[in-house]
């Protein structure tokens, strides 16, 4: 089987988790993390080009840790789009917040500003624009809201390590923003998570925040939890950030020969990269007919292809959601993605041949599946 993700892991990263077990410094409890942690902090911020990174245990724990930062609590708004993860409205809710549900484009899958600006009330204090599958929302527009009405954005960026909008890497973008190393992502961890931010005072804050509210030790000033990232999660981090480069191009060259190969038969909308971004390609995401979808996806995986679907279920229909949230307008592009999306593997374990593998083999499946006929409109 091909899967969907898997995490490149190999000797490198082998050696440092030896060299901390051997160490015995596992963790650390101070607020400042440990002195793998702190490494594996510069080299990010550098990558991504911000003055401070803040590494925690999870991307849910980066968003929660955000938004406690900003002040976000009970009486609040924060936008957030339908399409997503549900951890990125749920981060809401755990900070007292009302998650505010808006729908995404068809084409890019994320929020644009337009949907923003009908969510907006006098309750509202931050967005959070997700970057889905690798591609960064359009960012500028969104900040130019937030500045004339005073909000806090922070970026989802848990699946858009990598990406840039208009010459700057996702994480860079707005006054926070969130990152995931789950075990499936460009890079990872296992688990662990990492904010970023060009603000100093909610660098401080943060840090505080990961370690039960703590300035110096035992010295708690303001409510906090244990998001600490351990020093044997900081170790492999530092090995997959030297390697990310690497990944990169490899999903890059993946998602070029799928679309090349894809292009050649209609009923398949293909992912865009619009003028001025980079895709990172966590995901390769096509669209095609509801009711060839799953048929596709059962195929493909009993061809050995971990085809998948992000997401089945949109945030405002989860049944927690659907009673806590407040929904803006009908969502309709949301609801179609939800049954129409699926996605092929690009990782980088996937090879050149084997990519134009997957390619032939959705061909083939498509046109089995329509009759050899067209089943949809393209729209990239």
């Amino acid at each position: 089987m091909i899967p969907i993700n898997r995490p490149m892991l190999g000797d490198e990263e082998l050696r440092a988790v030896e060299e901390v077990i051997k160490s015995g410094r596992l963790t650390e409890w101070r607020p400042a993390g440990g002195p793998l942690t702190r490494e594996f902090e510069r080299a990010f911020a550098s990558y991504i080009g911000v003055k401070h990174a803040i590494a925690v245990n999870s991307g849910t724990a980066a968003l929660h840790a955000a938004l406690m930062a900003a002040g976000i609590g009970e009486g609040d708004e924060v936008i957030v789009p339908s399409l997503t993860f549900v951890a990125t409205a749920n981060a809401v809710l755990l900070v007292g917040a009302r998650p505010v549900i808006v729908d995404v484009d068809l084409e890019t899958y994320n929020v644009k500003v337009d949907e923003v600006k009908r969510a907006l009330t006098d309750r509202t204090k931050a967005i959070i624009p997700v970057h889905l599958y690798g591609l960064t929302a359009d960012m500028d527009p969104i900040m130019e809201v937030a500045e004339e009405e005073g909000l806090i954005v922070i970026e989802d960026a848990a699946q858009a390590h990598g990406a840039e909008y208009m010459g700057r890497k996702a994480g860079s973008l707005g006054h926070m923003a969130c990152f995931s190393f789950y075990s499936t992502k460009v890079i990872t961890t296992g688990e662990g998570g990492m904010i970023t931010t060009n603000d100093d005072e909610l660098a401080e804050k943060l840090r505080s925040i990961r370690t039960h509210g703590q300035r110096e030790g035992y010295d708690t000033y303001m409510l906090g939890h244990n998001y600490r990232m351990t020093e044997l999660q900081a170790a492999i981090g530092i090995a997959q950030l030297k390697k990310i480069s690497y990944f990169l191009e490899a999903r890059r060259r993946n998602a070029r020969i799928l679309s090349e190969t894809l292009s050649e038969v209609e009923g398949v909308s293909l992912p865009i990269e619009p003028r001025g971004y980079r895709h990172c390609w966590y995901l390769y995401t096509v669209r095609v007919r509801e009711e060839l979808r799953d048929m596709l996806v059962e195929r493909l995986n009993a061809k050995g292809i971990g085809a998948a679907v992000y997401y089945r279920i949109p945030v405002h229909r989860t049944p927690l959601h659907e009673k806590v949230a407040r929904r803006v307008g009908d969502l309709r592009n949301a609801e179609v993605a939800s049954r129409t999306v699926l996605q092929l593997p690009v990782h980088p374990g996937v090879s050149e041949d084997q990519a134009a593998y997957i390619g032939r083999v959705f061909i083939k499946l498509l046109r089995e599946e329509a009759g050899g006929e067209g089943t949809c409109q393209r729209t990239d």
